[in-house]
């Protein structure tokens, strides 16, 4: 059996000894060429554990393993397999579309890139924005932009922030229709963090919930609607952050 795309055992942040963990002792395996979901309302530690297991953030107690590899040791040979988007990250405002894009690939030892960034222009339709700079662009095209970015290396692992902010109903729709089709034809994994629950339950085989940096259940879309008696997943989502129980654990009280 191959290794998970994402292993997490026991992780931990602390950022400071008097203030109380952002991320408390987690832990969760993800099989290769899935996609999950990690929700949780805000503060809940979605940010600061993508950063960990990106080797931003050195944990304070635990382990990360990415794609087989030690993020502790063996970050470098992790990272040339994987990427990351977010439309909150900006890139060089100076710098044109395709300037950002060359310069990921030159990171990324892209081999022909040019080709690379032509592909990815034309399915992600910016071939019009290429020489634009990219502190001309709307927020759509930004995070359109972001994702051309995130795949330019062909990521086996690709850890996704909400991918679709800004955008609007059609061309989020498109994007989430994109993405899809590309995990199904390349075997890619996905972890997407989103305060969009349509997008979650369309994309999400299964969902990890996190509140106050640790993770309080997880399970199919369809697993969590049962449990929780609700029809939508926003639901369930609410009923987990404002702490009312599952209908399983209201009939084990009752």
């Amino acid at each position: 059996m191959p290794s998970p795309a994402i292993l997490v055992e026991a992780l931990s942040k602390r950022y400071r000894n008097d203030a109380p963990p952002a991320v408390s002792d987690l832990s969760f395996s993800m099989p290769r060429g899935a996609t999950w979901g990690l929700l949780g309302g805000n503060g809940a530690g979605k940010t600061t554990t993508i950063a960990m297991l990106l080797g931003l953030l050195v944990p304070t107690s635990g382990r990360v393993e990415a794609l087989g590899h030690d993020m502790a040791r063996d970050r470098f040979a992790a990272l040339a397999r994987m990427n990351f988007s977010s439309p909150y990250l900006a890139l060089p405002s100076r710098l044109s579309v395709a300037e950002n894009l060359r310069v990921y690939a030159h990171l990324y030892n892209v081999p022909r890139a040019e080709k690379r960034i032509a592909e990815l222009a034309e399915q992600l339709q910016l071939t019009d924005l290429l020489d634009r700079p990219s502190g001309q662009l709307s927020a759509g095209q930004k995070t359109r932009v972001a994702l051309a970015k995130a795949l330019v290396n062909r990521p086996e692992l690709l850890l996704l922030d909400e991918p679709t902010a800004s955008l609007d109903p059609d061309t989020g729709d498109w994007v989430r229709t994109w993405l899809e089709r590309y995990r199904a034809e390349s075997g890619c994994s996905i972890l997407l963090a989103s305060h969009n629950m349509a997008e979650v339950e369309r994309l999400c085989g299964h969902v990890l919930m996190l509140k106050q940096g640790r993770a309080v259940d997880q399970g199919s879309p369809a697993a969590l609607l049962q449990r929780y008696g609700r029809d939508d997943l926003e639901d369930v989502f609410l009923d987990i952050a404002r702490g009312r129980r599952s209908r399983e654990e209201a009939a084990v009280l009752a």
